[in-house]
């Protein structure tokens, strides 16, 4: 795995909610006797390149259990919208070349990734905003709640959307359809321009907030990867993440083919 570059200050931040809505309190459930954003956070650190990394919540409940289990925490203002609204505040208080947005309910997160998503800053210095994608299935581009992406040749992105894309007319079953995965990394300034910019026609209709950036012209480099994850949203969620987990100190290749569709819901 690389090494991070030392003139790049990097901070990772795992945003943390209680009142989540299909499964409630999930950041504190158990997993192993680890809490949901203990289990993210201590996969998380094991990558090499993040000089700070740090929950984000606005839960007193939340922040007095990542203080008993020696979790960095910071406390957010209840009223952000988004994920990202709440890692704009952190930016506020930390000060750092690049952010990445770490979400609370992926406890299948892994270095291999965080290396993907910011290896592009290293290589390209007009990436001012990069994120992820990985291969499926058209049966399981069926599902709304499975954002798609498509890019160009150079691995820009054109497009995200619940739909799938690209349609394929033809039937011919030659085009690759690719999942997007919430994790993303930004250039202080882009994060700012991001915060600053209101909501978007596109972003409202398809309910995702990384639409924001590409009706503005601010590009999304979209960095590819064999590793898919799941989103814990549902006690079904819960309990897969539970079983692969378990399965993964004795073959993390296990883990790796076994991880399928969540059916996560992204977006504001």
């Amino acid at each position: 795995m690389a090494k991070k570059e030392e003139n790049l200050h990097i901070i990772g931040v795992i945003p943390a909610r209680l009142g989540s809505q299909r499964l409630p309190r999930k950041v504190l459930r158990e997993i192993h006797g680890k809490i949901l954003v203990e289990q993210v956070y201590s996969r998380a650190s094991r990558s090499p390149l993040f000089d700070e990394l740090w929950v984000a919540t606005d839960s007193e409940e939340v922040r007095t259990a990542c203080q008993e289990r020696n979790v960095p925490v910071l406390m957010t203002s209840p009223k952000h919208a988004s994920g990202t609204d709440r890692l704009y505040e952190v930016m506020q208080k930390k000060p750092a070349d690049i952010y990445v947005n770490i979400q609370g309910d992926e406890p299948l997160v892994r270095p291999e990734l965080l290396e993907t998503l910011l290896k592009p800053f290293r290589t390209q210095k007009e990436i001012r905003v990069s994120t992820l994608k990985t291969k499926i299935s058209p049966e399981a581009a069926k599902n709304p709640n499975v954002v798609k992406v498509v890019t160009d040749s150079r691995g820009w992105a054109l497009y995200f959307s619940r739909s799938i894309i690209p349609y394929d007319r033809e039937g011919a079953g030659q085009f690759p359809i690719y999942k997007h995965l919430g994790f993303y990394a930004y250039r202080a300034e882009a994060l700012e321009k991001f915060h600053k910019l209101p909501p978007s026609s596109l972003e409202q209709s398809e309910k995702l907030e990384q639409l924001r950036l590409l009706e503005n012209g601010i590009p999304i480099f979209v960095a590819q990867t064999p590793f898919d994850t799941i989103g814990v949203d549902t006690e079904e969620d819960l309990q897969r993440v539970t079983a692969l987990l378990a399965s993964e100190a004795n073959s993390p290749k296990t883990l790796r083919a076994k991880v399928s569709i969540s059916g996560r819901k992204q977006g504001v």
